[in-house]
């Protein structure tokens, strides 16, 4: 798994005041947390703090309510003064550490803190031992709550990643929390699916014990010394985006009441799906080859292009590798994966002799490529995941499009029953929660064709001067 987000930031940069987010009413005008069959909150933490800055006054109340609550902390967050004169990354291990324990005793004396000590700046790598315990303590009542995947830090997104996909595994259902989105981001920012938030208004008791929970990460907050590289990591201007009377997060499965559960109907389909339909049907089983419905389709898709070339180009779900080869005359690099093994073998035969192309097997969202592109192909694939899954991938795509980047989807609108969803749900999810604007739609009965790019879409007849 890899994750690589598309905005740059740095935590000492002016960022967006806080005023700015309590004057927009999309914070006020979004449904309260529902706590329905929550038995158990499970939080993660990328580093030290973050439980407390994204879902400190949720840890409270969930203990207020008697709930029982877990919280694993990925990092030691070692890495956080890395030119500091008076310390070292093992000696700020230890001491964040012990700030995290008593912050989250000041929220939740009866909780239960998990450290992993994963390298800080390592989750990706170290997902596997992350998604393992998550996996361990996660129960159909749990609530799991995490960093959002799209919060900006490699460490954040990997976390929220891996919660995702263990609740849609686990049944449980699965929040983000923001962090650095406060920073970096702005009301209405079309990268944020603000139309997925929940939100929880803190009691009192909630918010002081938020309040003492923050003031034990005394590394974060205040200089370690006067020297230059101990200077204070969480500014004044960020602590005041945690400092409010509720908090926002993010309901990973896309559902607006907070109460989906990720097990009802039907699993993304696997790869034994796959090798059993090519065993069964062929080497052609979809007829790419020989069906003018789908030589017309690709040649629609090629036309739909808004360049003639491109950079680094990303094929989700290549099978056989027929586009595959129509497509890369037109990209310095393409990377082509499949999760059938026995389709990659076909892809490979028909590509394997062009310098610029390379096939990979991969479980797509969970195993998403490195790397950023600037073209992504989504054709006749979407469907085969389910809803948790379709929003991972979302996010996925949205962390890994370059600034630049063209989104291109093209899915059949006819319901098969052993789809979990249909072309239409799924370009519906990518118009309203991808973050990105629509360049080019084509419509017809059997088939979607979507181009969407990062705002603002400019036509190709403006961008080549056509148009002023």
């Amino acid at each position: 798994m890899a994750v690589v987000s598309d905005v740059e930031f740095t935590h000492d940069g002016a960022g967006t005041a806080e005023a700015e987010w309590a004057g927009w009413p999309g914070l006020r005008d979004v449904p309260a947390l529902d706590w329905t069959g929550v038995e158990h909150v499970l939080v993660v933490a990328a580093h030290p703090d973050d439980e407390t800055l994204g879902a400190g006054g949720l840890i409270a109340t969930a203990a207020g309510r008697g709930l029982p609550v877990d919280v694993v902390v990925a990092t030691d967050g070692e890495a956080s003064h890395p030119d500091s004169p008076t310390t070292t990354p093992a000696a700020l291990a230890t001491r964040r550490g012990t700030e995290v324990a008593r912050a989250v005793a000041r929220l939740a004396p009866r909780a239960h803190v998990h450290r992993l000590r994963v390298p800080d700046g390592g989750v990706t790598a170290g997902a596997a031992t992350l998604a393992a315990l998550l996996t361990r303590l996660t129960g159909p009542g749990t609530l799991l709550v995490a960093p959002w995947t799209g919060d900006g830090h490699p460490d954040h997104d990997a976390a929220g990643a891996v919660a995702a996909r263990v609740a849609a595994e686990q049944g449980a259902r699965c929040l983000h929390y923001p962090v650095w989105v406060w920073h970096w981001s702005h009301p209405g920012d079309a990268r944020v699916p603000w139309h997925r938030g929940t939100r929880l208004d803190l009691d009192a008791a909630a918010r002081r014990r938020k309040d003492e929970a923050m003031a034990e990460h005394v590394s974060q907050t205040s200089p370690l010394s006067p020297a230059p590289g101990d200077e204070v990591l969480l500014t004044a201007g960020v602590l005041r985006h945690f400092e409010r009377d509720h908090e926002f997060l993010l309901l990973a499965d896309g559902a607006t009441d907070g109460a989906t559960d990720g097990a009802t109907g039907p699993s993304s389909l696997g790869a034994e799906f796959f090798e059993t339909f090519y065993a069964e049907n062929g080497d052609d089983p979809w007829g790419f080859e020989d069906r003018w419905y789908e030589q017309r389709k690709r040649a629609l898709t090629l036309a739909a292009l808004p360049r003639p070339r491109f950079r680094s180009a990303l094929e989700i779900g290549c099978s056989a590798g027929v586009f595959t080869a129509e497509l890369a005359p037109r990209c310095d690099d393409l990377l082509a994966v499949d999760i059938s093994a026995s389709a990659l073998a076909r892809a490979r035969a028909r590509v394997g002799g062009l310098g610029n192309v390379r096939t990979a097997v991969a479980r797509v969202p969970q195993e998403f490529p490195d790397g950023r592109f600037d073209l992504v192909v989504l054709a006749e694939v979407a469907y085969y995941c389910d809803r948790p899954d379709l929003d991972v991938l979302v996010e996925r795509l949205r962390s890994h499009l370059s600034a630049d980047g063209v989104l291109v989807a093209c899915h059949w609108r006819h319901l098969v029953e052993e789809y979990p969803l249909t072309g239409d749900e799924v370009h519906r999810t990518l118009r309203a929660a991808s973050g990105l604007e629509v360049l080019a739609h084509h419509e017809e009965e059997d088939f979607l064709l979507d181009v969407l790019v990062p705002a603002p879409a400019v036509s190709v007849a403006r961008a080549g001067g056509l148009l002023p």
